[in-house]
């Protein structure tokens, strides 16, 4: 065997090993908490060794880190859909509305991704940099995004576009914990068409 393949297949040893890791991690993670869990726990559940679990992550922290960029990786493109360049030209309104919208369904549908934030939030007291980590991974590319694309768009006259993305993503952000999270859909039922309509309506008012 080549050098060429052999390094090629060490490198998919170390792969299968690493999405192995981050799917037992994330199975303890939900089932325990990040208190709770310990490496020894995580590297029964993935197969692996605990040296080879903190040759790939370092500790624990890391390794949350990387579960928590695994679970938001994809989700992030699938939901802003901001880089492409048809949203730039098409009409502001259209596109935030088909943008609300996949975060709200997204969201919805996900129960692993609402366990994952519930842990966040519940053991943020006690571990300020997971919330962080959460911030980081997620909050801040998503309002630097849409920030930046309305300011690409001056004719929706925004005063203060990141105030206003703010907004935007906090109404949405709080009807998913209320509504899904909090389970008071039955208590307090809305449409997500008819949130995604009037936020969207407010932002794009002004439009010429």
């Amino acid at each position: 065997m080549s050098k060429i393949k052999t390094k090629t297949s060490e490198r998919s040893k170390s792969e299968a090993k690493a999405k192995a890791i981050l799917k037992g991690a994330m199975k303890e993670f939900l089932a325990h908490g990040y208190a709770a869990t310990s490496m020894d726990k995580i590297a029964k559940t993935a197969g692996v060794s605990k040296a080879t679990l903190y040759s790939h992550f370092g500790d624990k922290e890391g390794l949350f880190n990387a579960v928590m960029q695994d679970l938001v990786k994809d989700k992030f493109q699938t939901v802003m859909g901001l880089q492409k360049p048809q949203s730039l030209e098409q009409d502001p309104k259209i596109v935030l509305s088909a943008m609300a919208t996949r975060m709200l369904d997204n969201a919805q549908s996900d129960r692993t991704f609402q366990d994952f934030v519930r842990i966040i939030i519940g053991e943020s007291g006690r571990f300020p940099e997971l919330a962080q980590a959460y911030v980081s991974n997620l909050a801040k590319p998503a309002i630097e995004t849409l920030t930046q694309y309305f300011k690409s768009h001056p004719e929706l006259k925004l005063d203060d576009p990141e105030a206003t993305v703010r907004v935007m993503i906090g109404t949405l952000v709080y009807f998913v914990m209320l509504q899904e999270m909090l389970h008071g859909k039955d208590i307090l039922p809305l449409e997500n068409e008819r949130l995604v309509n009037t936020l969207t309506d407010l932002i794009t008012k002004h439009q010429d």
